[in-house]
């Protein structure tokens, strides 16, 4: 066991603690997850925690203080609320106090594979499993670095203490996730759910980077052999994990990434996959990934043998894997590389009027990155019985502190400097209802990285004016490229494609105060 103390640990207020396990190793890990009744494992050798009530995270309790002078940089509202500095305090006193008497677990890591941007967190927890999840989340320091490591941010994560004053607080429950950012603290309360600090996390480089002139994304990352960077933009459930993880291709990272003037970088040190439905055929690489050190949330078990029942879907259907991202055969080692020739936009469009794939300008790019458009399909969320448009600003607008205007201005800068292609990849439904195939999407994307898609005769899509390839290399069947073709009432297809289309328009509306530099709506659909 690891029996150093971590530096600076007298500055983390805390009294009365027991023992301090400071960054176990995997092993360590799992006997302590094991012998206090955290985790069960699975046949693979990975361990199966449960997140308790909370199998996602809890936007609506999330907070930052509100103070000088980061109160003038946050964009406030619904994404970010204000909590006051004395609420913060007493709260932080609940969390100081949880860990009084109790063995806690502290973990100290990087986020930001790029020197120049890396950021030092220290986690502090009273939960294996956990630390478990720090650990493969986020960049592993070597035991050289862990000599002098100094935290810039440090978290708290008191998940088993709630706010029993929340009503007097002003909060909207008693689970709380708040931000200090001129003290460089967070605290947790209330919640077990471990996607609370991965995200709590890129909150904060959220804030951090673009005021260095560095834009941070929501979006998956891989290299070519030739050293081609393409960048995957997608909300949950548009594929962003499972497209970037290609054999032919070296994968950065699946979800958070910055790029700064050395080129783009990965924020994490693993992957944080959902696994409802997960089989080998369909996505083998992130199934062979699943083995000793990873760790599996809300599963659920056949028997005792501990084989994993990936369809059920009984606890939730954000059951999720967490693993250090060497468990992918193919990935990048310095978690690194130079500045993207492609980006891709992954919009589920349960509408069915949205083409396979689409090439946008760059004003069309930057209308499109503000909208960030997805959609829930019927079914996947109680009260849901039809197609219903959402959008979510850079494609992570829950966790953007400035205005999304600043990472799209950082973008549309990016895009001009390095000659930047973009996309726009439909991965949800066509005009029947039926799910874009894996196969020929997967078609559509290698074409983009492979280039013979500039070589392709374009068509334009009216109202929305997305231009589309008659016929793609890879693909047998042209006719799923145009979105009309899957429709048998072309009159019904038109008044689909206005409904969403409004839909559109009045999401961009938000932004018609600011200012001119950001007027892209031409760019966007007419109706």
């Amino acid at each position: 066991m690891n029996s150093k103390t971590p530096n600076g640990l007298d500055k983390l207020g805390l009294e009365n603690i027991g023992k301090v396990y400071y960054n176990l190793s995997y092993d360590e890990l799992c006997t302590h997850e094991v012998n206090r009744g955290e985790c069960k494992m699975s046949s693979t050798g990975s361990a199966i925690c449960d997140t308790g009530i909370f199998t996602g995270r809890s936007p609506d309790d999330k907070y930052f203080v509100d103070q000088a002078p980061s109160n003038k940089n946050i964009y406030w509202g619904d994404i970010n609320r204000k909590i006051d500095r004395e609420t913060f305090n007493e709260l932080f006193k609940f969390a100081r106090n949880q860990f009084s008497g109790k063995d806690i677990y502290v973990m100290d890591v990087f986020t930001g594979a790029s020197l120049d941007s890396r950021k030092s967190i220290r986690f502090v927890s009273e939960v294996a499993w956990q630390a478990h999840f720090v650990k493969n989340m986020f960049i592993r320091p070597t035991e050289e670095e862990l000599e002098n490591f100094e935290p810039d941010f440090v978290v708290y994560n008191a998940c088993k203490t709630t706010d029993k004053k929340w009503k007097e607080h002003g909060l909207n429950s008693e689970v709380f996730v708040c931000f200090n950012v001129e003290e460089n603290i967070a605290i947790i309360g209330g919640t077990w759910y471990g996607g609370e600090m991965k995200k709590g996390i890129f909150s904060m480089m959220n804030y951090w980077l673009p005021l260095e002139g560095k834009l941070s994304m929501h979006c998956s990352a891989n290299i070519g052999k030739e050293g081609d960077v393409c960048l995957f933009f997608g909300l949950s459930g548009t594929g962003k994990t499972t497209l970037s993880t290609d054999k032919d291709r070296a994968l950065i990272g699946d979800d958070e990434h910055g790029w700064d003037d050395n080129g783009v970088f990965n924020f994490e040190g693993g992957c944080y996959a959902k696994v409802i439905n997960l089989s080998a055929k369909s996505e083998p690489e992130i199934y062979g990934a699943i083995r000793k050190n990873a760790l599996l949330e809300n599963v659920v078990l056949v028997d005792e043998s501990g084989e994993v029942d990936y369809s059920d879907s009984s606890k939730t259907e954000n059951t999720r894997v967490s693993y250090p991202i060497y468990h992918i055969e193919n990935y990048e080692p310095t978690m690194q590389g130079g500045h993207p020739k492609n980006i891709i936009f992954l919009s589920y469009d349960a509408f069915g009027v949205l083409p396979a794939v689409s090439k946008l300008t760059k004003e069309q790019a930057m209308y499109y990155f503000l909208s960030g458009y997805t959609a829930k399909v019927a079914g996947t969320e109680r009260g849901i019985t039809e197609p219903v448009a959402t959008f979510s600003a850079c494609f992570g607008e829950a966790f953007l502190p400035l205005h999304p205007t600043a990472y799209a201005k950082l973008l549309g800068e990016k895009i001009d400097k390095h000659g930047v292609n973009v996309y726009l990849v439909n991965t949800g439904l066509n005009g029947k209802g039926e799910r874009m195939s894996l196969k020929e999407t997967r078609a559509s994307i290698r074409a983009i990285l492979n280039g013979s898609i500039n070589s392709a005769e374009f068509e334009t899509l009216e109202i929305f004016d997305l231009h589309y390839p008659k016929s793609l290399e890879g693909i047998e069947n042209s006719a799923i490229l145009n979105p009309k073709s899957s429709w048998d009432n072309l009159k019904e297809f038109e008044k689909t494609s206005k409904e969403l289309a409004k839909k559109f328009i009045e999401n961009f509306k938000r932004y018609d105060n600011s200012g001119s530099e950001f007027d892209y709506s031409l760019a966007g659909p007419k109706v």
